[in-house]
C-alpha cells in the first residue's frame, strides 16, 4: 500500500494530452510531470488516491531514448501550457500518438483488434498554426481618482499558463506562423507606446482581450482579429499602420483587421459582434487545388499542410464514384464536402455557426461548385428535421434522406446521441468520421456499432505536433 511521501522508482508509459508522464508501480498509475515514454524515474509520491497516485520527479534513473531538451526559445521555460510534448523527440511523438489512438479505440470502443493504420506526420513540424490566438494582459489594471483607468504592468501577449489564467509573455514560438508573432510584437509595443489597458477578469476593467491572427499559407494574405471590451481602440491607425509593416516584413500581406466586441464575463475568446476595421472582412486560403474564403468567426484547420493530407484519406474512405449523395454533418465552411464535391451526386451539409454556412455556399460558388448546399442549424436538429420533412419539391431533403456516405466532423465534445440516432436512420453504405479526440471518437464508435455500423480502420493525423493533441480518420461499414 502506497503513502504519501514514499519513494519508489517507475517505468513511464504513456503520457497525458497535458504531457504528463504515466508510470505504473504495483497496478497503481503514477501521473510524473516532467517525464516522458521510456523514463525510468525516481519519483516521490505527492497524492494517493484509490488506483492512481501523483508524484514529483526526483530523478532520471534512465533517459528515454526519445527524451530531448525543448526546442522553445520562448514561453515553455516560463511556464507556457502549449507545447505539452515539448521534451519528447518527434518520432516519440509519432509512436505515443498512434499507440493512443489504438489504445482508445480497444479500451473505449470495445474493438479487439482495431486496424490502425501509421500515423501521417509532418516532414517539417515548425510553425505549422495558421491561426493563432493570444491572450493579453497588462498584469491588470489601476483605477486612479476620477475613474481613470491604467494599466498595472507592462503588455504581455502571449499563452495561458497551464491550468491557469495567467499570461506568459512569448516573443518566440516554434508552432505559429511568423506573420502571428510579428503582429504580436506590433500589438505589444503600440500597447506600451500609447499605454493601452488589457482585459482583468477580476475588476471586468481593462481594453485589449485577445489578438487573434489567421495566416493563409496558400497566398499569403493575413487576418488580424482585435478581441476589445470596449467600443475602439484609441489611435487605431497607429496599430493598423504597425501591424501592415511588421507583417510584412515578415513577407506576408496584411488584407484584414477585424475589431470583435466582446464585453461579457465568460470563457468564450469572441464576442458576438465583429466590426471592420481596414481592408477586406476574408482572406482566401488555398487547399488541394480549391480556394476557401475565411472570415474572423470561421473555424478552418489549423495546420493546412497536414489538412491536404487528411482530406486525401477522407477522399480515400468515402470511396465516391460519381453517384452517391454526401451528407457533410458540422461541416464548417464547408472545406471537406467541397473537396470531395467533384467526384459525389450531390453534397449537403449543415452547421450551426451562420457565418460558416455563409462562408461554405461562398466558397462553392468561388469554386464553380454546383453541386453542394447548406444548411444553418443543429446537426442534431436539423438532420431529424430533414428527415421528417414530406415536402415533395424539398430537395435538401430529398438528399439527406438518399445519402450514401455521411461525413462527420464534430467538435472535440464529439456527437450528440440523437445525432448518431439520426445518422442510423439514413442508413448511408459508409461514415467518414473526423476525430480531434480519439476518446470521444471511441465512445461514438461504439455507439455506431449498435446502430448497425463496423469499424473498418481509422488513420491518425498529426494535425499538432508538439502537442498532445492528434487528429484521426475513420471508416465504419454498414452490416449486411
Amino acid at each position: 500500500m502506497f503513502e504519501k511521501g514514499q519513494i519508489c522508482t517507475v517505468e513511464i508509459m504513456d503520457m497525458s494530452d497535458q504531457g504528463q508522464g504515466i508510470g505504473r508501480a504495483d497496478g497503481m498509475a503514477v501521473f510524473v510531470p516532467d517525464t516522458v515514454v521510456g523514463d525510468l524515474a525516481r519519483v516521490q509520491l505527492t497524492k494517493v488516491k484509490k488506483s492512481y497516485a501523483f508524484a514529483k520527479l526526483l530523478e532520471i534513473e534512465e533517459p528515454s531514448p526519445h527524451r530531448m531538451e525543448p526546442l522553445c526559445e520562448g514561453g515553455f521555460q516560463k511556464g507556457c501550457g502549449g507545447c505539452a510534448l515539448a521534451r519528447l523527440d518527434y518520432p516519440g511523438q509519432l509512436a505515443l500518438k498512434e499507440k493512443q489512438v489504438r489504445d482508445k479505440l480497444c479500451r473505449l470502443g470495445d474493438l479487439a483488434a482495431p486496424i490502425v493504420n501509421q500515423i501521417l506526420g509532418m516532414d517539417d513540424p515548425f510553425h505549422y498554426r495558421n491561426k493563432a490566438q493570444f491572450p493579453v494582459s497588462t498584469g491588470g489594471v489601476i483605477t486612479r481618482k476620477g475613474g481613470i483607468v491604467e494599466a498595472a504592468g507592462d503588455p504581455a501577449v502571449g499563452f495561458f499558463r497551464a491550468k491557469s489564467h495567467e499570461v506568459v509573455d512569448c516573443e518566440r514560438c516554434m508552432l505559429q506562423s511568423p506573420a502571428a508573432m510579428a503582429a504580436a510584437e506590433a500589438l505589444r509595443q503600440f500597447m506600451k507606446e500609447d499605454h493601452i489597458t488589457a482585459w482583468d477578469e477580476r475588476w471586468e476593467r481593462g481594453l485589449m482581450r485577445h489578438l487573434i491572427v489567421k495566416t493563409a499559407f496558400g497566398t499569403g494574405e493575413v487576418m488580424v482579429v482585435l478581441v476589445i471590451n470596449g467600443k475602439g481602440i484609441p489611435n487605431a491607425a497607429k496599430l493598423i499602420e504597425m501591424l501592415d509593416s511588421a507583417i510584412y516584413e515578415a513577407g506576408f500581406s496584411l488584407e484584414s483587421v477585424v475589431l470583435n466586441i466582446h464585453k461579457k464575463k465568460t470563457p468564450e475568446i469572441l464576442g458576438e459582434t465583429c466590426v471592420p476595421l481596414a481592408g477586406k472582412q476574408t482572406i482566401t486560403e488555398v487547399i488541394g487545388g480549391l480556394s476557401f474564403e475565411i472570415s474572423a468567426m470561421s473555424f478552418f484547420q489549423v495546420n493546412p499542410a497536414q489538412t491536404e493530407k487528411l482530406y486525401s484519406k477522407v477522399r480515400e474512405y468515402a470511396a465516391l464514384t460519381g453517384e452517391e449523395n454526401v451528407l457533410d454533418l458540422y461541416c464548417g465552411i464547408g472545406t471537406i464536402g467541397l473537396s470531395c464535391a467533384a467526384k459525389a451526386r450531390q453534397v449537403v451539409g449543415i452547421e450551426s455557426v451562420r457565418q460558416a454556412v455563409l462562408d461554405a455556399n461562398r466558397n462553392a460558388v468561388i469554386n464553380g461548385i454546383v453541386n453542394a448546399r447548406y444548411v444553418c442549424g443543429k446537426a442534431e436538429e436539423e438532420l431529424p428535421r430533414l428527415l421528417a420533412s414530406t415536402d415533395p419539391e424539398d430537395d435538401i431533403a430529398r438528399v439527406v434522406r438518399g445519402a450514401d456516405v455521411v461525413l462527420l466532423d464534430p467538435p472535440r465534445a464529439g456527437c450528440r446521441p440523437e445525432l448518431l440516432e439520426a445518422v442510423g436512420k439514413v442508413a448511408p453504405e459508409r461514415i467518414v468520421y473526423v476525430s480531434c479526440d480519439p476518446a470521444t471518437l471511441a465512445r461514438d464508435v461504439r455507439l455506431l456499432g449498435d446502430l448497425g455500423y463496423t469499424f473498418m480502420e481509422a488513420t491518425p493525423v498529426d494535425m499538432f505536433p508538439w502537442t498532445g493533441a492528434v487528429e484521426v480518420v475513420c471508416l465504419l461499414s454498414k452490416l449486411k
